[in-house]
């Protein structure tokens, strides 16, 4: 009979995919923070953009992939731009200061 080869054994190493923060978990985040920083509630952030409150807690935190539409509607109820919105996140990706699930960088 043939000899019996084992599988090599993964180990972490510097040549391992990093890992990296979802894009929705920072979007959310930054809306989040803006929101709170305003004082407002998410039913009045939410009523004011056109989406469910549901909806809108959701994108918070990071259930939900939200479209470019619903992103421009909630940053102008929020009274940013998109490219403001875009800048923030950059900036707390940047600085590894985003929470939540990573997926691997490929």
């Amino acid at each position: 009979m043939g000899q019996v080869i084992e599988f090599p054994r993964r180990t972490p190493s510097d040549d391992a995919p990093a890992r990296e923060p979802l894009w929705r978990d920072a979007v959310g985040e930054v809306l989040r923070t803006e929101r709170r920083t305003q004082d407002r509630t998410l039913a009045d952030v939410a009523r004011e953009a056109g989406v469910s409150t549901q909806y809108l807690s959701e994108v918070e935190r990071g259930r939900k992939e939200p479209s470019s539409e619903v992103l421009g509607a909630v940053t102008g109820a929020l009274g940013l731009r998109l490219v403001d919105l875009t800048a923030r996140v950059t900036r707390r990706l940047a600085a590894g200061q985003v929470t939540g699930p990573v997926c691997l960088a490929a």
